[in-house]
């Protein structure tokens, strides 16, 4: 996270058993409020393997009374999708009830079970053969400069009016970091970029953090037969294939023709909820276990 930590007064947490670490909470604070780390699309209280639901409870409890002693009289709780759990480990949905929270945003994101394939539509497999007439070629890159400068940057701002979230060198910085996490595909047409995707790789899951192509991304099928590619050959040994959310205003709307396209794939829906916690409400948590 240090890439963009001026932008956040950073105030993450680590919960300990003795000398052992056992929880962590990636945080930032806003006046009276902590957030789960709002520089991060996923968040929540990050468990050991090791450590069993009393124990979890134990250390919610310690974790909302630190921060009401602190004036922390709000949390902003964003949930990990399930699907990034190396192991089940939804304890803090059901604190988030016993807590009496409230669920202030629900985001819908549209992911593909390889184990248990869905059969992709027909729109999306015109579009594959239409790339493939076009013979359009698929390179996996280490720069970004082309995709970000040619592609990304003018469709966000010319769809949405608004610019990536990681800008040319953020996203350079995070890839060298991370090598074998983060993965960029292009398409191209006699040698000209299409489109392109860049994906975040996980153990379970590949999740494409951006996805765009040119004008002519329709005509030329350059979407579906780069997410055909990348579903039925590179990352096939996959458990999921994340395209994302398709979520505006916070959750209360979808972009209908994104779902449609995502789901044309095999794509179906899970959520990943947002709860407000207040912190005075630690006392109900010693009320659980009887």
């Amino acid at each position: 996270m240090e890439y963009h930590q001026d932008r956040f007064d950073d105030y993450s947490l680590l919960v300990y058993k003795k000398d052992e670490l056992v929880a962590l909470f990636p945080a930032n604070r806003v006046g009276d409020r902590l957030y789960s780390h709002q520089g991060l699309t996923y968040g929540g209280l990050i468990l050991s393997t090791a450590i069993k639901l009393e124990e979890t409870i134990a250390a919610f409890s310690i974790l909302l009374k630190f921060l009401f002693s602190q004036g922390v009289n709000i949390l902003l709780l964003k949930q990990m999708p399930s699907i990034y759990n190396r192991v089940p480990s939804e304890e803090t949905q059901y604190l988030s009830f016993i807590l009496r929270a409230e669920l202030y945003r629900r985001d819908v994101l549209s992911v593909i079970d390889l184990k248990e394939r869905i059969k992709i539509s027909n729109n999306r497999v015109e579009g594959y053969k239409r790339g493939k007439k076009h013979g359009l070629a698929i390179r996996e890159v280490d720069r970004f400069d082309t995709f970000w400068n040619e592609i990304l940057i003018e469709n966000l701002k010319s769809k949405h009016q608004a610019k990536p979230v990681h800008n040319l060198e953020e996203i350079t910085l995070l890839k060298h970091q991370f090598p074998e996490n983060i993965r960029q595909f292009n398409v191209y047409n006699k040698d000209k970029i299409v489109a392109g995707a860049t994906i975040f790789e996980t153990k379970n899951v590949a999740h494409c953090q951006y996805i765009s192509g040119n004008k002519e991304k329709n005509q030329l099928g350059c979407l579906d037969l780069l997410h055909i590619y990348l579903i039925d050959t590179v990352f096939k040994h996959k458990k999921f294939f994340d395209f994302g959310v398709s979520n505006e205003n916070s959750g209360r709307n979808i972009n209908q023709g994104l779902l449609f396209w995502k789901e044309g794939f095999g794509a179906r829906t899970i959520t990943q909820d947002f709860y407000k916690i207040e912190t005075n409400n630690y006392h109900l948590l010693d009320e659980i276990l009887i």
